[in-house]
């Protein structure tokens, strides 16, 4: 029977998985397996939201005007240059879609951002890998990756699903080694987790640079992963092509305002940013003290750790014993990272209780 074919190259993709909220036997958990901030939303963001909510029967500002100005404010970016999307996800895939086709590569980092090569395959475009360095971006390796068909370069800054952080001059250094025809796409998401001498120069070579496209999201320190609001930042000639393929309304009139209070609301992110900051290196002491028995957490500058087990107790074990503790975390073997847990770093109380679990995890194993 006739029948619609997909073209093939979207048969060659794997669905994005989620970060689990449930056991495989349908028991609700504590998720700590998708980056939310644990201390949930700031009551300004929360209260702007329900007040934006008594009009829904109109459409929300097709040209987020009052959003691009707040960012613009905040960041000293100009709010012509900024575009919108429904999380940052849409953002990379409108980055993909715009530059790569069949024929062209799409390039990123070993243990990058899984959506990637979701992106490249959508296209047509032929993902291509670059190798680590334990873990961490190798900019040789990216440049050593680049072909003539190369079109669009990703990088998360911090990466996930790994935590690592590639320092401004080695951002700079790959940028510069890149065709000005390159489309250097750097993913921020997690940015607003580091400290002030840690950024890595994106949005400043953004605003020179053709060929670089900032991402950045409100789904992580600000709280609001519910309503999928992400931005980005680049020239006026990029901006102007990813508008073009947008889809119109994308982010809610409730998710405009909760984002505008929410990027006014530097004490939230100050607290957040402070408790995360806390109970990061807390849970890698732990995981350090567990060295004997096989645990590592790879350095982390983001709200979650990337915690590898190479002894006995190994990673879906670890992950199935947190889930008789109530908790979900993200085990990776689709990643390339079968025995690596990826863990949010939850409130005190949490926090405190996955440590002490994987301690008797370990030892006993």
């Amino acid at each position: 029977m006739t029948k619609p074919l997909p073209k093939d190259w979207i048969l060659g993709i794997s669905a994005y998985v989620p970060g689990k909220s449930a056991a495989d036997d349908g028991r609700p958990l504590i998720k700590l397996s998708a980056n939310e901030n644990p201390l949930g939303t700031g009551e300004a963001a929360r209260a702007a939201f329900l007040a934006a909510t008594a009009d829904m029967a109109t459409y929300p500002d097709p040209s987020a005007a009052k959003l691009r100005e707040a960012i613009g404010a905040h960041h000293g970016l100009d709010p012509e240059r900024i575009i919108y999307g429904t999380g940052s996800d849409e953002l990379l895939h409108l980055a993909a879609s715009a530059y790569a086709g069949p024929g062209d590569e799409v390039l990123y980092v070993r243990y990058g951002f899984s959506v990637y090569d979701i992106a490249a395959r959508r296209v047509g475009a032929t993902p291509v890998v670059a190798p680590d360095r334990d873990y961490a971006t190798d900019v040789d390796a990216l440049l050593a990756s680049v072909t003539d068909r190369t079109k669009v370069v990703f990088l998360a800054n911090p990466n996930n699903p790994t935590g690592t952080m590639t320092p401004r001059a080695e951002i700079a250094r790959l940028h510069a080694g890149l065709r000005p025809d390159i489309l250097f796409v750097l993913d921020q998401a997690y940015a607003e987790y580091l400290d002030a001498d840690e950024d890595d120069g994106g949005l400043e070579l953004a605003k020179s640079a053709a060929n670089v496209l900032v991402t950045r999201t409100f789904s992580k320190i600000y709280g609001l992963a519910a309503e999928r609001i992400g931005w980005g930042y680049g020239s006026a000639e990029v901006i102007d092509i990813l508008h073009r393929i947008r889809a119109p309304f994308n982010v809610t009139t409730a998710g405009q305002a909760a984002a505008i209070a929410a990027i006014a609301d530097t004490a939230w992110v100050e607290r957040s940013r402070s408790h995360n900051a806390q109970w990061r290196e807390w849970l890698a002491g732990e995981v350090a003290a567990l060295s004997n028995h096989g645990l590592r957490a790879v350095p982390s500058r983001t709200n979650f750790l990337l915690i590898l087990f190479d002894g006995r107790l190994t990673a879906e074990a670890a992950m199935k014993g947190l889930w008789d503790e109530g908790y979900a975390t993200r085990w990776l073997p689709g990643q390339g990272l079968p025995n690596g847990l990826r863990i949010t770093i939850g409130t005190e109380e949490q926090t405190r209780a996955v440590a002490a679990k994987l301690r008797a995890m370990a030892e006993a194993a």
